[in-house]
């Protein structure tokens, strides 16, 4: 075939595509270029950061500017050079990063973060509201903040995704932790969780069918543990044997059962939740002090104040402590034992909607179109849209979708 026949075809072609294209280009909503600041976390034994390095190359290569304060990812194993070497900004004064448009932290702001912010900043980090001071909501309404929290952030199917991907962490983290303090080297029983041929398995008992206690189960049957949960909701003990895929000892929660349960196990964890305020304590003092010696309660609801009554708030350095010859294990951020897998599993979910905010020319944008992202707003251009919040602080409520219709 002679190419003579063609060769007017490709300057014909060359031509349509030197045409002016505006029509096209009008469609598309204005992109925005984010300028996002990650501060170094100085809540204590914070060890997580929100963004891997190659999620802060994505942003980059997507027209953003991401700084970051010198060692803000150490702790989870991520260096200065890590996110130099992608694009990252680090600048080594704190001042300096709060001049960003979107701060992305772990812990909630302290007052003194806050002096540092500038008005009509854009804030994602926890809220933690079971601890939280009117004088820092107050301060961040003064400044016309619009804060996003962690815990309310929903994905497309409607689950809360940084708390559910924290929970499944801590759940198979928990049973590695209890494996630990079983062994001789913390002077526990020298059991090996699981079992062996021949030799009975470890008694483990769960309180609490949610995410955690699902990924405790998983985690703890597939080393060969014998496992039982308890929980009040049978909808939520169905659902937990139907995704575990096998049959496992559950229960609601009756305490002569219960009780029995607990005082013959060598593991108990607990791990249920309050929807808000305190969690349930459903093991009595009393029923710790028959628990077999040297045995291991692990209280993953302390931030919550805890189902064992015998808990008490522990921390990294010191995480454990004996009452009735039982070890507790009481840290309330389980998730900074291995910060970097939780750093990866953050930076999943924050990475698309930092992306999002960019594609739809603004946060503004994003939270109109996406239920999920709207959930998370507490604050929204100095006005507080949670309810929950407003009452128990008594400041006045607005509501978020007029807010975004009026500033539409």
């Amino acid at each position: 075939m002679s190419s003579g026949i063609y060769s007017g075809f490709s300057d014909v072609a060359k031509q349509a595509l030197l045409q002016p294209q505006e029509s096209m280009l009008e469609v598309k909503a204005k992109k925005n270029k984010l300028y996002i600041g990650i501060p170094k976390e100085i809540s204590f034994q914070e060890n997580r950061i929100a963004l891997t390095p190659l999620s802060v190359a994505l942003l980059i290569n997507n027209g953003h500017e991401v700084m970051l304060e010198s060692n803000a990812g150490q702790a989870a194993n991520f260096s200065d050079r890590d996110y130099n070497d992608q694009g990252a900004q680090i600048v080594y004064d704190t001042k300096a990063v709060y001049q960003a448009d979107i701060i992305l932290k772990i812990a909630p702001p302290t007052l003194q973060e806050i002096e540092l912010m500038k008005y009509n900043q854009i804030l994602i980090s926890t809220l933690q509201i079971s601890t939280i001071k009117p004088e820092c909501l107050q301060a961040l309404i003064a400044k016309k903040i619009t804060a996003l929290s962690f815990e309310h952030l929903r994905d497309e199917g409607g689950s809360l995704a940084v708390v559910r991907a924290m929970s499944e962490i801590v759940g198979a983290t928990s049973i590695l932790v209890a494996a630990e303090y079983l062994s001789n080297v913390f002077d526990g029983k020298g059991l090996m969780l699981g079992g062996i041929t021949g030799v009975p398995p470890t008694e483990i008992v769960i309180l609490g069918a949610g995410t955690v206690g699902e990924y405790a189960a998983r985690t703890a049957i597939s080393l060969g543990a014998q496992v039982k949960v308890f929980d009040p909701s049978i909808y939520k003990l169905r659902r937990l044997q139907n995704n575990i895929g096998t049959r496992i000892f559950t229960s609601v929660v009756q305490p002569i059962v219960l009780e029995k349960a607990i005082t013959t196990c060598d593991v108990a964890i607990g791990a249920i939740r309050a929807e808000d305020g305190r969690s349930p304590c459903i093991v009595s003092e009393t029923t710790v002090s028959h628990m077999k010696p040297n045995s291991v309660i692990i209280d993953v609801s302390i931030d919550q104040g805890g189902c064992f009554e015998t808990s008490q708030v522990t921390n990294h350095t010191h995480p454990v402590f004996r009452k009735y010859d039982v070890i507790h294990y009481c840290v309330p951020n389980i998730a900074s034992r291995v910060a970097r897998t939780a750093t990866y599993a953050l930076t999943n979910i924050f990475t698309p909607i930092l992306l999002d905010i960019g594609e739809n020319g603004g946060l503004k944008n994003v939270v109109w179109q996406k239920a999920g992202v709207r959930n998370a707003v507490y604050i929204y251009q100095g006005h507080l849209t949670n309810k929950h919040i407003g009452e128990r602080f008594n400041i006045p409520c607005k509501d978020l979708d007029l807010l975004i219709v009026s500033h539409h």
